[in-house]
């Protein structure tokens, strides 16, 4: 007879990380060793420096709260789903904080003994673990802890390392399987294969790939004489077939048919002949796909001729970046080679632009990129963001310049829409008067931002002071850049205003962790990732970086990972904020994919708990981050 509380256990378990990781038997055979423990509000699970239980924790229903002691802040809240009490798991040493039922709540105790052989076998269960139990402490990514398990070394560095090695690509295989049976004969098959245009056909029995037949079998075992025409499948087919799993990358296709002398490989469900074929992959399939890396789309791009041209190969970049993702690359290389190719496009849309100019450009000039594109940041279709400098001239042929820069910025802006960058409803692009100037009127203007902080003078640091060079000459980039941090240098008040600026980003949660949405207009009830997520990281490592007068960093994981180097008093916590911020950007990447937008506003009842849990934690040092430059810059007497 079954255990039916055991089996409630397991049906609640199954739609919860790690145990979304767990074979469905295994679930219930560990939920049959689970204890059910009710709690009344206020109650104490265990407390700070207590003896580590034999079990961890999991809500069923209620709330658990995180504090170090009683009269210090709740450091995190569990609610239904949640694990909590891991150290057990990971450190041989007395818990670090309480925890405390926030209301009534019933708890299922999981065996340390009993759950601890799945973690060890199964990785994805050990990392969520590792990464749940660093995100109880002060750092929810803290290096200290992070992939250390039961006393193994962290292998995340050595698969980066690896995965840095290979081509990443995920190959495109085609998905119409043309199928014949053992008793086919060789004369049907010529004429299926005739019929379907394709290069190879799979015999299968009983839905399964026993053998395949390709048009090089034909050549050498029937043209040839070797076999009549009216020989059966079994007696010319290549068997057994050299079966592979549908995540492929294009390097491993390659070596794979290099291994095998083989021009087709059959793409099966688990990998092996005993599962269901679900895709056949030929050389011509890998060519292609080859075709598709970004040395190859480099050159397409600068083959260009028109803005046109390049259309179709920024949607092959999207192809990239979504296989990118599906791989799992890490975020950094994805960044890096994305915006190499974003910026590619850039300059040749430049490019074609001085082309139908009359005459070349009169004086030296720099296209200058804002915002996130300037940040390299910018990996989806969004609107445009940029800035034109040209070098000062006489007053006499001041306004000629002018016009010619304009004329020049128009042809730009209108080549960039053409390949998918939407004009900037604000118009803060190149072609409008006020974003084409000569290096004096830039530095007159940036001069009044510094000295003159109204809100609007704010804002707009924040946008042009995340800028990049995509095109022209660097000198006058230099010479922009040494004029604002000596003008920010002499007056310190404005980094209060900067400070002021980057506390307004809204919190992305409340007191019970909840995600907090929109409360009105045309995206209410969505969160908004850009606004409450990756803005406040992005204000913050911004001034910070401004304050230590760095030049020529403007990504905003890069600015906080040389923060790590310049105060390593901070290190930590500049590192965690680093890593948030990669994971909160691709977050957003993979949601722009998905919902063919700019990814910014997500509806939460689309995402699976483990997605909820990966968000809030990328959200804790956020917090901590903006309570480090409310401090430094004095910025509490004026919020």
């Amino acid at each position: 007879m079954k255990n039916t509380i055991s089996h409630r256990v397991a049906d609640f378990l199954k739609n919860f990380p790690p145990f979304t990781f767990l074979q469905q038997k295994d679930i219930e055979i560990l939920s049959e060793q689970i204890s059910i423990i009710y709690k009344e509000k206020d109650s104490i699970v265990f407390a700070e420096n207590e003896e580590t239980h034999a079990s961890f924790y999991v809500v069923h229903k209620g709330a658990v709260a995180l504090r170090q002691s009683p009269d210090k802040d709740i450091l995190d809240m569990c609610d239904e789903g949640d694990i909590f009490g891991l150290r057990p798991l990971i450190a041989n040493e007395n818990y670090k904080m309480e925890a405390i039922t926030y209301e009534e709540s019933i708890l299922y105790a999981i065996p340390i003994a009993i759950f601890k052989p799945y973690a060890q076998e199964n990785r994805a269960v050990g990392n969520f673990l590792i990464e749940s139990f660093a995100s109880n402490t002060l750092n929810p990514y803290s290096k200290s802890h992070h992939g250390k398990l039961y006393g193994e070394a962290s292998t995340t560095e050595e698969l980066e390392t690896d995965k840095k090695v290979l081509d990443f690509q995920p190959i495109k295989y085609s998905k119409k399987i043309v199928t014949c049976s053992s008793e086919t004969t060789a004369k049907s098959i010529a004429e299926i294969m005739t019929k379907k245009n394709v290069g190879a056909i799979l015999v299968l029995e009983n839905l399964l790939p026993i053998g395949i037949i390709t048009d090089k079998d034909l050549r050498n075992k029937i043209v040839t004489g070797a076999h009549p025409i009216t020989s059966i499948a079994s007696e010319i087919m290549t068997s057994p077939v050299i079966t592979y799993p549908k995540k492929m990358t294009v390097a491993q296709a390659q070596m794979a048919m290099m291994k095998s002398n083989i021009s087709h490989i059959c793409l099966t469900k688990d990998g092996t002949p005993n599962s269901k074929a679900v895709g056949i992959l030929s050389k011509h399939d890998v060519m292609v796909s080859l075709g598709n890396n970004p040395a190859v789309l480099i050159k397409a791009i600068k083959r260009a001729k028109k803005p046109k041209n390049i259309k179709p190969i920024r949607n092959s970049i999207m192809q990239l970046l979504q296989g990118y993702l599906d791989q799992n690359i890490p975020m950094t290389l994805t960044s890096k080679i994305i915006t190499e190719l974003n910026d590619a496009c850039i300059k040749q849309v430049i490019a074609i632009s001085l082309t139908k100019m009359k005459t070349p450009p009169p004086v030296k000039f720099a296209w200058l990129a804002l915002g996130s594109q300037g940040r390299s940041e910018q990996l989806l279709h969004t609107d445009q963001d940029n800035a034109l400098v040209y070098e000062d001239v006489p007053e006499a042929i001041a306004t000629a310049t002018k016009k010619y820069f304009l004329e020049l910025a128009t042809y730009v802006n209108k080549g960039l829409f053409d390949i998918g960058y939407d004009y900037c409803p604000a118009e803060m692009m190149a072609s409008n008067p006020k974003w084409c100037l000569s290096l004096s009127e830039w530095q007159n203007l940036v001069y009044h931002w510094i000295t003159n902080p109204g809100k609007n003078e704010v804002l707009l640091s924040f946008i042009f002071f995340d800028y990049s060079l995509s095109y022209g000459n660097r000198e006058l980039v230099n010479k922009l850049s040494d004029f604002i941090f000596e003008n920010i240098k002499a007056n310190p008040v404005f980094y209060i205003h900067l400070v002021s600026g980057a506390l307004q980003s809204p919190s992305p949660t409340g007191f019970f962790r909840q995600l907090l949405v929109e409360q009105n207009g045309v995206h209410k009830d969505f969160f908004d990732i850009k606004r409450r997520a990756l803005m406040p990281l992005t204000d913050a490592a911004r001034v910070l970086i401004l304050s230590h007068s760095v030049k020529s960093i403007s990504n905003t994981p890069e600015r906080f990972e040389k923060l790590a180097e310049l105060e390593p008093h901070n290190k930590e916590l500049y590192l965690a904020c680093s890593y948030s911020y990669k994971a909160l950007l691709k977050f957003r990447t993979k949601q722009g994919l998905l919902h063919n937008d700019s990814g910014q506003y997500i509806a939460l009842e689309t995402l699976s708990k483990l997605e909820k849990i990966k968000l809030k934690r990328t959200f804790k040092t956020i917090k901590e981050l903006q309570e480090l430059i409310t401090i430094r810059f004095n910025a509490s007497n004026i919020l």
